[in-house]
């Protein structure tokens, strides 16, 4: 058994605006920052072996404080990165609406095989997905093995709000077109199990540790 601590990136103003942000690589913002340092604050005294990040500059930043507290180096991989949402990257949604009306209509339903221009689809997104983390847990508990058997070991992966919102669905066995039940939070701790076939949620959403930001 292997422990997954998953976190979304901390705050960018593109959150603020609820921009959609994809793979274009905005930074954190001042908040995002602060959030970066009591993430590591609260994940400091933890047992983590190791740390895989999407390597966007959002998630990266909100990686390296807990790396440096902790003594790792975070392992930076494309493939934990947000949903490619091509053309409409940087756009919100009422401005989808307004200039894409049809594609705005199949991004609502949640039609699972629509890629929007130049974008990825859902069910490509969370076939990449759930393949990444699956490998990075397969991985990791390969080490344990080599290392003491028995063992238990800890992961901490940072990544993306639609990130999470795939490895949710993955656990629980949600469809794609069902609507999204439980909130993401900026810089939150999201705690999952693999067993070396199945996804579990052990904790979800716990961001006490922002308290007072």
């Amino acid at each position: 058994m292997i422990s997954l601590v998953v976190v979304r990136h901390c705050e960018t103003d593109w959150n603020r605006m609820r921009r959609l942000q994809g793979h274009t690589d905005i930074a954190l913002n001042a908040s995002g920052v602060l959030q970066a340092g009591r993430l590591a604050a609260r994940l400091a005294d933890e047992t983590i072996a190791a740390i895989y990040t999407s390597d966007l500059a959002r998630a990266r930043d909100t990686a390296l404080p807990v790396a440096v507290a902790l003594g790792l180096i975070a392992k930076e991989t494309p493939l934990l990165r947000e949903r490619n949402y091509g053309l409409f990257e940087g756009l919100t949604f009422e401005q989808i609406i307004a200039r894409y009306p049809h594609d705005a209509e199949r991004l609502k339903a949640r039609d699972a095989a629509y890629a929007m221009p130049g974008g990825e689809s859902q069910k490509a997104f969370y076939a990449r997905v759930v393949a990444a983390v699956r490998k990075i847990a397969v991985q990791e508990t390969a080490e344990i093995a080599e290392a003491a058997r028995g063992a238990h070991r800890r992961v901490l992966i940072v990544t993306h709000g639609g990130v999470l919102d795939m490895l949710y669905r993955a656990a629980y066995g949600l469809p794609l077109d069902v609507a999204r039940t439980r909130a993401i939070p900026n810089a939150a701790l999201n705690r999952l199990s693999f067993d070396g076939e199945r996804f579990g949620v052990l904790e979800w959403a716990d961001d006490r540790h922002l308290d007072g930001l």
